[in-house]
């Protein structure tokens, strides 16, 4: 049985490209389209000094293949959500923080569809 689909709602799961990680928080298991809808939380950008964290509380759901996201750690996301609640919720998810979301899943769907191909020859 696919991990993904022992995910339950409420659950935080993050997807990883490069050297990004999206932290959501699971709201329903299709089990039936093998998709993950989700609600972002934030992005993380890692660099060789302090991580670079983006607000996504306030965008728009996904729903995405379940096979690509993974349970997220509470001792890895913990230090981000704690950065997060400490600041006072933004009123609209600014553009910046929507073009880097847009950013990540437009090269992490690559990425999927090249994996995708090179399995199927």
């Amino acid at each position: 049985m696919d991990m993904s689909f022992d995910f339950q709602p409420g659950q935080i799961v993050s997807l990883e490209h490069d050297d990004q990680n999206l932290y959501a928080e699971v709201i329903q298991v299709v089990v039936s389209r093998q998709l993950c809808w989700v609600r972002p939380l934030l992005l993380v950008t890692h660099t060789p000094e302090i991580p670079t964290i983006t607000d996504l509380r306030d965008g728009s759901d996904l729903l995405w293949p379940g096979e690509l996201f993974r349970p997220a750690l509470d001792t890895e996301v913990i230090t981000f959500l704690g950065q997060l609640l400490a600041k006072e919720p933004k009123s609209e998810l600014d553009t910046t923080a929507t073009s880097k979301l847009h950013q990540f899943i437009h090269q992490l769907w690559q990425a999927y569809q090249e994996r995708v191909r090179s399995a199927e020859c």
